[in-house]
C-alpha cells in the first residue's frame, strides 16, 4: 500500500501524521509513505529527522483581513492555487497513492482535493475543537473528517462522515507512572509540581505574569516545585529579570528555555499552567492532569478559547483569558487547586473523560475502512 501524508505550517500538524505513519509500518512493514508540504516549512526537517521521503509544494496562505494587502495577498495564493492541480499530479504519477490523509495547514488543501477528485481515498484530521479554514474547504471532499472530541460532531455539514479519533500523544509521555517520573526527576511522591509553558516560542506577556508568579513563590517560600519553560524569545530578558529579583532564590523553581524532557516533566506534573493549542490539549487529557489554561488570543478564530472551554465544561481546566489574566491571579489560582485534594482529584477525573488514550490506532482503524 502506498500512503501520502500531507500537512504543514505547525508541529502539531505534523506529528499526528508522523505517529500514524509509524503505527502503519508497525502493522506492516511494506507501506510504503510519502509526505507532502511546502517546500522550506517546518514539516520538511521533522519528517526527513524521521526517516521519510518528502516532495515540496508551494501553497499560497490566505489572509483573513479585508486589506488591500490581504486583497493582493489572497489574488496571488489564488493564482497560485491554479498551478497545484498539475503539481500534485505529478506527485500522484509518480507515487500512485492508495490513500491520502490530511492533518492541516494550507499544504494539505491541494493534496487531499485533487486526489479525491480522482477517486483516491482520503482523510482529514482535524485537531481543534473548531474546524480550520483549511478543514471546512476540504469537508466536502474528504472521504472522512477525524475530530478530537464529540462535541465537534455538530460543527460540521456532514456529520455521518465524522470519526471521533482523537489526537496522538507521543509513547513516551506514558513510559514512566507518575510516580516514577517525580522520582526521575528527583523528587518526592508527595511534593506537588507545577509545569508552565506557553510554546516553543514562548510568550512575552505571559512571561511578563510568570516573573511575578515566581516572586510570589519566593515571597511564600516555594510551597511547590515549579518548572518553567520560558520559550526562545525573551530568555535573555527574563533571566536579567530574574537576576534582579534575586530569582530563583530555591533549587524548586527551576526555570528553562526549554523543557527538553517533556514526557517526564509532564508525567510528573500536578498541575500545569499552559496555553490551548490542540497538541497540548491532547498531551493533559490523555494524561488526566489538572490544567489553568490561559488560550492564546492570538489565533485564527479564537480556536484555543474554544478547545480550552470543553476541558473547563468537563471540569478539568480552570480557563483564564489573557486580558483577565496576571501573575498574582495565576499564583492564587495554582496555590488553590494543589491546596485542595479533593478539587484535584475533580480536576483529573474531568480531565480523563476527554482523554482518548487510542488515538493513533482508532485513527489508524479508520483511514484502513477507507481502503479495504
Amino acid at each position: 500500500m502506498k500512503v501520502i501524508f500531507t500537512c504543514g505550517g505547525t508541529a502539531g500538524h505534523v506529528n499526528p501524521a508522523l505517529a500514524l505513519a509509524g503505527y502503519m509500518r508497525k502493522k506492516d512493514p511494506t507501506v510504503e509513505v510519502l509526505f507532502v508540504g511546502t517546500p522550506e516549512g517546518i514539516e520538511r526537517d521533522l519528517v526527513t529527522q524521521a526517516g521519510y521521503d518528502y516532495r515540496g509544494i508551494a501553497v499560497g496562505s490566505l489572509e483573513r483581513s479585508v486589506s488591500w494587502e490581504a486583497i493582493r495577498h489572497n489574488c496571488k495564493s489564488a493564482w497560485e492555487m491554479l498551478a497545484l492541480r498539475r503539481k500534485t499530479g505529478a506527485i500522484l504519477k509518480e507515487f500512485p497513492a492508495d490513500l491520502v490523509v490530511g492533518t492541516g495547514g494550507y499544504a494539505s488543501y491541494p493534496m487531499v482535493k485533487y486526489a479525491a477528485l480522482r477517486g483516491i481515498p482520503t482523510a482529514v484530521h482535524e485537531a481543534n475543537m473548531i474546524p480550520g479554514l483549511t478543514t471546512k474547504m476540504l469537508e466536502k471532499h474528504a472521504s472522512r473528517i477525524m475530530v478530537g472530541f464529540e462535541e465537534c460532531r455538530a460543527l460540521y455539514k456532514h456529520p455521518e462522515r465524522i470519526a471521533v479519533t482523537g489526537t496522538p500523544v507521543r509513547g513516551d509521555f506514558f513510559d514512566l507512572t507518575h510516580e516514577e517520573a517525580k522520582a526521575a526527576l528527583g523528587m518526592g511522591k508527595d511534593e506537588p509540581l507545577v509545569v508552565s509553558f506557553w510554546g516553543s516560542l514562548g510568550a512575552s506577556t505571559m512571561n511578563g505574569q510568570m516573573l511575578d508568579f515566581f516572586k510570589k513563590e519566593k515571597e511564600d517560600g516555594y510551597p511547590f516545585y515549579h518548572i518553567h519553560a520560558v520559550g526562545g524569545r525573551g530568555w535573555e530578558t527574563m533571566q536579567q529579570e530574574m537576576q534582579k529579583a534575586g530569582l530563583p532564590g530555591s533549587h524548586k523553581l527551576d526555570v528553562r528555555k526549554y523543557i527538553y524532557d517533556m514526557a517526564v516533566v509532564m508525567r510528573a506534573a500536578d498541575l500545569v499552567i499552559c496555553r490551548a493549542g490542540a497538541s497540548t490539549i491532547s498531551e493533559i487529557t490523555a494524561l488526566a492532569v489538572p490544567t489553568i489554561i490561559v488560550p492564546s488570543p492570538y489565533v485564527a478564530n479564537n480556536h484555543q478559547e474554544k478547545n480550552a472551554r470543553i476541558l473547563a465544561q468537563h471540569g478539568g481546566a480552570c480557563l483564564i483569558r489573557e486580558e483577565e489574566s496576571s501573575g498574582e491571579k495565576l499564583y492564587r489560582t495554582a496555590r488553590d487547586i494543589l491546596g485542595s485534594p479533593t478539587r484535584l482529584a475533580s480536576m483529573s477525573r474531568g480531565m480523563a473523560e476527554l482523554g482518548i488514550l487510542d488515538a493513533t490506532e482508532r485513527i489508524y482503524n479508520t483511514v484502513m475502512e477507507l481502503v479495504k
